[in-house]
């Protein structure tokens, strides 16, 4: 078992949830963008998908729409939350369409690849 980092978001605060459980998102799977030295592609950014982003991710290579009933995904949709990879976030952000991101739920550790105020820029309200 992986220890997890402390679950703190990017104002220093207590991190708040990212999902309820549909869907359930995380690299622990837990709802929370929490975190840990194993998590290399660093799931900390707790954004709100778009159907411009969820386009984008699948040009790019990561196909987050279609349902995986093999790995009991049933795919996103435009409205839903998840934690997204920060380097993808930060790329998406590059090519304008980045989307909206819940600071509350966004692990700390994203400020390791996404300055801060890249983050706020998005801020859902």
């Amino acid at each position: 078992m992986f220890a997890k980092d402390p679950a703190v978001n990017v104002l220093d605060a207590p991190l708040l949830p990212c999902s309820e459980n549909d869907p359930v998102t995380g690299f622990f799977r837990d709802g929370h963008c929490n975190t840990c030295d194993e998590d290399q592609g660093s799931h900390t950014v707790c954004a709100v998908m778009t159907a411009e982003f969820l386009a984008y991710s699948k040009y790019v290579g990561n196909d987050l729409s279609t349902p995986r009933p093999e790995f009991n995904f049933a795919g996103l949709q435009p409205g839903d939350s998840w934690c997204l990879c920060a380097a993808r976030f930060l790329q998406a952000h590059d090519e304008g369409c980045a989307p909206k991101v819940y600071l509350d739920a966004t692990h700390k550790r994203a400020l390791e690849i996404v300055p801060l105020h890249v983050l706020k820029t998005h801020a859902h309200e």
